[in-house]
C-alpha cells in the first residue's frame, strides 16, 4: 500500500521553506508521493460550477495562490531523494502537449525518474477562455495529448498524427529515465473512469462520495478488460480525510483498500500544528502498521 500527500502546493506550503519541509517530512515519514493542485488563473466571479464542493465554489476562494505545479515540484525535488513528484490533477487540455512533454521529461530526468503525471479535463470554462484555449473537445484533446507525449517520451525519433496535435520525425531530449512517465486519469465521472481503464496508468477519482466509488471503479475495470489490459497494471488512488484518530485512520484506509485502492492520499491541510510531528505520527501509527 502506498501513501501520498494531496494539495501539497497550496495554503502555507506556497512558502519556500514550508514547501521543502513538507516534502522532506513526508518522505521521512514513509509517504511515497506528493501531489499538487493546479490552476493557471481563476476568474473573478466565475459562473462555472466547482464539482467537488456542495457550494459549487472553490473552498480556497477566487484569489488563493496556486503555484505552478511543475515549478513547485522541481523546487522540492532538489531537497528530496525518493518521494515521487505527482500532479494531482494537472489540467492537460490547457497545455501544449509537446511543450509539456519536454517540461515533464526534464523534471523526470533531473529527479532520477520520480515524476507521476495526474491529468484531468478541467471544469472552469472561464479559465480556458482567459488562456485562449477552447473549452469544447477538451476530452479529445486530453486523450490525444497523452498519446503524443508518450510518443515523444518513448520513440527514438517521434511522430504522432491526431486531429488536435500532430508532428513528424522530431527528437525530444532528454527523455524520461524509464522511457515514459506514468499518467493517471483524474475525474469523478463515468467518462473519466472509462478513459482511465482504456489509457491510464492509474485512476484518481478525487472528491467522489464513497458510495459512488464501486460504480466508478467497476466502470474503469470493465473498460480496461474491454481494451485487453491487465488490471493489475492500473493503480487506483483514493482519498482519506481521517488523520487525528489512529484507529479510525487505520479503519478508513482498510475500507479504501477493500474498495480497490493501491494508494491512499491525504490532504496536506489535515496534518495540523507541527506538520513534521503529525506526519511522523501518521507514518508510525498508520503507514507503519500496514
Amino acid at each position: 500500500m502506498k501513501f501520498g500527500i494531496a494539495f501539497a502546493n497550496i495554503g502555507p506550503n506556497i512558502e519556500p521553506d514550508r514547501a521543502c519541509a513538507l516534502a522532506l517530512s513526508a518522505e521521512a515519514a514513509g509517504f511515497e508521493s506528493i501531489w499538487t493542485a493546479d490552476h493557471i488563473v481563476v476568474t473573478a466571479g466565475y459562473q462555472s460550477t466547482y464539482p467537488y464542493d456542495p457550494s459549487g465554489r472553490l473552498p480556497s476562494g477566487e484569489d488563493a495562490p496556486f503555484p505552478e505545479s511543475l515549478i513547485w515540484l522541481a523546487y522540492v525535488a532538489r531537497a528530496t531523494t525518493t518521494i515521487r513528484l505527482a500532479t494531482g490533477i494537472l489540467i492537460l487540455p490547457e497545455r501544449n502537449p509537446v511543450v509539456l512533454a519536454k517540461e515533464l521529461a526534464t523534471l523526470d530526468y533531473l529527479s532520477s525518474g520520480r515524476v507521476t503525471l495526474g491529468v484531468g479535463i478541467g471544469w472552469l470554462k472561464e479559465e480556458f477562455e482567459a488562456i485562449g484555449v477552447p473549452y469544447e473537445r477538451r476530452g479529445e484533446r486530453l486523450e490525444e495529448s497523452v498519446g503524443a507525449m508518450r510518443a515523444l517520451w518513448s520513440q527514438e525519433c517521434a511522430s504522432f498524427e491526431g486531429t488536435t496535435v500532430r508532428f513528424r520525425d522530431v527528437y525530444l531530449r532528454p527523455q524520461p529515465r524509464s522511457g515514459t512517465i506514468p499518467i493517471h486519469i483524474g475525474g469523478h465521472t463515468e467518462i473519466a473512469a472509462r478513459r482511465a481503464g482504456r489509457i491510464g496508468d492509474g485512476f484518481f477519482p478525487f472528491g467522489v462520495d464513497r458510495d459512488q466509488l464501486p460504480l466508478l471503479l467497476g466502470t474503469m475495470r470493465a473498460a480496461a478488460e474491454d481494451a485487453g489490459r491487465d488490471l493489475s497494471s492500473i493503480e487506483v488512488t483514493l482519498s482519506s480525510f481521517t488523520t487525528t484518530d489512529d484507529a479510525a485512520a487505520l479503519a478508513d484506509v482498510a475500507e479504501l483498500v477493500d474498495l480497490g485502492a493501491t494508494r491512499v492520499v491525504i490532504p496536506a491541510a489535515l496534518f495540523p500544528g507541527d506538520t513534521a510531528d503529525s506526519l511522523t505520527h501518521y507514518g508510525d501509527h498508520v503507514i507503519g502498521r500496514l
